[in-house]
């Protein structure tokens, strides 16, 4: 069994109850495989990053695997506004978030609602330097743990959406993203666009934020900011101290 959102982004949650913890978003037009079903809720893993979770049965609409197995041989096009809106056969507007798939748009079969979207569109890879563009995109977006848009985002899931506007998969919580990549020895072989690592007294990866020219780094903490990195870990001037301790610096691209 497949499915697909056909929402703005819904939430994909711990267990399946309206009161548990939301891990992560599931973002208009992802795709899915449902591991398990009940009569309220599904057991889904996204294909983009294998995230597993739980989402409302009422959220989302089915595939066939022939379905599925088309949209995850194409390339993935993504909506490129902060917000943009989408139309259906009756012309009316849905807000989307920026990040949203619009791959199913092009199969007559799988947009059964007729969606149109005149936005801002991006795919392909682009060059390295275009990842901190994408990333002020997000700036001052307020922190939400699971979230992935402008609207309240966590710190992998900035990382996650800015590095997936440019064309490149990294997991989705900041201990799978520290998986990836090339380890550096120091900041200062770092180029704009690696990823910085932080972690806490038991030394499990918790933090993650993008690095930027001049020791600088934009992340997600309290809302998506920008503050100073040195040896140490970040430093945030207005509370004149070491907020997150540094642990490695990873280029992924």
């Amino acid at each position: 069994m497949f499915g697909i959102c056909n929402l703005a982004n819904i939430p994909l949650r711990f267990e399946p109850s309206d009161r548990s913890e939301i891990v992560s978003q599931v973002l208009f037009g992802e795709f899915f495989t449902i591991l398990e079903k009940t009569p309220k809720w599904s057991k889904i893993q996204l294909e983009f990053d294998d995230y597993i979770g739980w989402i409302d049965n009422k959220q989302y609409k089915d595939l066939s695997s022939e379905q599925y197995s088309q949209l995850s041989k194409d390339s993935i096009i993504l909506s490129n506004d902060l917000i943009e809106y989408i139309t259906d056969s009756s012309n009316l507007l849905m807000p989307i978030p920026l990040g949203s798939s619009l791959t199913f748009l092009n199969y007559d079969g799988i947009n059964t609602d007729n969606f149109a979207y005149e936005g801002l569109k991006t795919s392909g890879i682009k060059p390295k330097m275009e990842l901190l563009n994408s990333a002020f995109l997000y700036l001052n977006a307020p922190y939400l743990w699971g979230g992935k848009t402008p609207f309240g985002i966590d710190c992998s899931g900035f990382t996650q959406m800015v590095y997936k506007l440019n064309g490149y998969k990294l997991l989705r919580d900041a201990s799978q993203q520290a998986s990836q990549g090339e380890a550096l020895s120091f900041i200062e072989e770092s180029e704009p666009g690696d990823l910085a690592f932080f972690d806490n007294e038991e030394g499990n990866i918790i933090h993650v934020g993008i690095i930027m020219e001049d020791n600088y780094i934009i992340h997600a903490s309290g809302k998506v900011r920008i503050d100073r990195l040195d040896h140490l870990g970040i430093y945030n001037a207005e509370s004149n101290r070491h907020t997150h301790k540094l642990r490695v610096i990873k280029k992924i691209v």
